[in-house]
């Protein structure tokens, strides 16, 4: 115990004279607070580093919210704030931007010249000018800055190429998840083989196509669990009774939009929505219709599609024709509202036309409009 009580104040002294701004933790008792229950010993951290505080300062970054998302980077000794600046500014970011980045992200500022660079040039060979990588960097900085290994970066480009990928395909994904490209090669290949084995055992003729058109579908895909994305399959099958067929179609299609999404709140939007379409008068094949015609029902807000619903049944349109067209539903309650009011005006009959014209763009519509105002 006396041998552990003198090495420790030998630790504190050395911390002393290499930090002499530290406040003095030398009370009585050999001049460490031991706690009463246990013999663990406070732990001194690092005091900021002044310069780093003032150069970061005078680019502009928010302290307290550096501070706040990776205190530990505002302690290092050695940073590269100014040439992270300047690297970001060379490649045509404002001061602005570049405050912004670092205070969401601070350890972007432990990234040298030469790494930044390297990818860089691993980014451009999926970008076509620089202002979009920038434009992701400044939504997302931790996409560009977490990993330290370009390595893994130009591995997993490599392979998702190997899937079939387009440019375009990993643009897009680069754009919407970036984290795809800094998860390691090896998860990534775990959710290819989940949705390959699963192209398998549903009897889909070409397991490969599927898991690119998985992918293609829904970008956000390899930054989930497979956990997440099993149970969800899972999820489907038992809750619309899916053949394997009807499985294969819903994933291939709007189906894969909602694959990655949180299970419970799909569970709890589809036992919401299913007990109001069986109050009005659906069976259990309709209700299951409508959610493979409208997936996006799995993750909308229960309340809001309510709304929507009653809206059109208050206009005498009723559930039968909704079903038919499920997609007026990706309008806001006030525009069909506003639409349905129009209608009106000039005799629309839903009952004898449909709600087809409500499932239109807005210059279809107008025009539409115009000419139904020129026949009544």
């Amino acid at each position: 115990m006396a041998a552990r009580m003198v090495a420790q104040v030998m630790q504190m002294y050395l911390w002393r004279t290499r930090f002499p701004d530290l406040p003095n933790y030398f009370p009585s008792a050999l001049g460490f607070c031991t706690s009463s229950h246990n013999d663990s010993t406070e732990i001194i951290q690092k005091p900021e580093n002044s310069a780093l505080l003032n150069n970061l300062t005078v680019l502009g970054v928010d302290i307290k919210m550096a501070r706040r998302r990776q205190p530990a980077v505002l302690r290092k000794m050695v940073t590269n704030e100014e040439g992270v600046a300047e690297f970001l500014r060379s490649k045509g970011a404002n001061c602005t931007t570049i405050a912004s980045i670092i205070s969401r992200y601070p350890r972007a500022i432990t990234r040298s010249h030469w790494h930044l660079e390297e990818k860089w040039q691993l980014w451009r060979s999926i970008f076509k000018t620089d202002s979009e990588v920038i434009s992701v960097i400044e939504r997302s900085p931790e996409s560009y800055f977490r990993s330290s290994d370009n390595g893994n970066l130009e591995k997993n480009i490599n392979f998702l190429c190997s899937l079939g990928l387009s440019s375009k395909d990993l643009h897009r994904i680069l754009t919407t998840a970036p984290r795809t490209f800094s998860n390691s090669l090896e998860l990534n290949k775990q959710m290819v083989k989940l949705l390959h084995d699963l192209g398998i055992r549903l009897g889909d003729g070409n397991p490969d196509a599927f898991v690119k058109r998985i992918i293609t579908k829904n970008a956000y895909i390899l930054i989930r669990s497979t956990k997440r994305i099993k149970t969800n399959v899972d999820f489907f099958t038992e809750a619309l009774k899916l053949s394997n067929s009807e499985l294969i179609k819903l994933l291939q299609g709007h189906g894969a939009e909602v694959l990655d999404l949180s299970s419970d709140y799909m569970k709890r939007n589809f036992k919401n929505i299913s007990d109001q379409l069986q109050l009005l008068g659906c069976t259990a094949e309709e209700v299951k219709k409508f959610f493979l015609d409208y997936p996006p029902a799995f993750y909308a807000s229960f309340e809001k599609l309510s709304n929507k619903i009653d809206c059109l049944l208050e206009s005498e349109i009723n559930i039968k024709q909704l079903l038919k067209k499920p997609r007026i539903l990706e309008f806001s309650a006030n525009n069909l509202k506003n639409r349905i009011e129009e209608l009106e005006r000039v005799g629309y009959d839903f009952k004898k036309h449909g709600v087809t014209i409500l499932d239109s763009s807005r210059r279809r519509f107008e025009a539409k409009l115009e000419k139904l105002n020129e026949e009544g």
